[in-house]
């Protein structure tokens, strides 16, 4: 039976397991993004997040932990300082997976893991707010000129009304 069994054995023996994670982890920090199977994905996300999380903490039992694991130096001082700098404010999920289909080989489902940017815009999605934001001013025009909305007046002239109207009620 599977109960209480965290990780998944990925068809190795422990320490080939503990490697291959240690390996991925260093190259996912390293490079930002690599490609790998959907399972090894899966794994990876959780202890890159772990890892991540160390970081943030930024005491010297976390430095130690994830030196343990990770065993690069220059990759621990970079996780201690651009990245948790970078996902200081962020409460978690700091991985993504992107599926991108099977493997010619053997059909294996792949996957790219990457670490999250903060934000993220595409070109369709600039599209679509330009598009909006032209039919917001059609829309304005043809009102105006139908006459349901009355342009509003320029600063200057308010301010000239304004004073008018004082002058009016002191005058009375």
């Amino acid at each position: 039976m599977r109960h209480r069994k965290v990780s998944r054995k990925l068809g190795r023996d422990v320490e080939h397991h503990k490697a291959i994670l240690r390996n991925m982890v260093t190259d996912l920090f390293k490079y930002g993004k690599i490609t790998t199977t959907l399972a090894k994905a899966k794994e990876l996300r959780r202890v890159a997040d772990k890892m991540i999380t160390l970081a943030k903490r930024g005491d010297l039992t976390s430095r130690r932990r994830a030196l343990a694991f990770i065993r690069d130096k220059n990759i621990v001082r970079k996780l201690f300082s651009e990245l948790r700098e970078k996902y200081l404010n962020r409460a978690g999920g700091y991985t993504r997976v992107i599926k991108i289909g099977p493997r010619r080989g053997d059909a294996s489902m792949m996957a790219i893991v990457e670490l999250v940017e903060e934000k993220i815009t595409t070109k369709r999605s600039k599209l679509k707010k330009e598009r909006l934001k032209k039919i917001v001013e059609f829309i304005e025009k043809k009102k105006r000129e139908y006459g349901l909305i009355k342009e509003a007046p320029s600063q200057k002239e308010t301010k000239e009304e304004v004073s008018k109207s004082e002058e009016k009620t002191e005058s009375e």
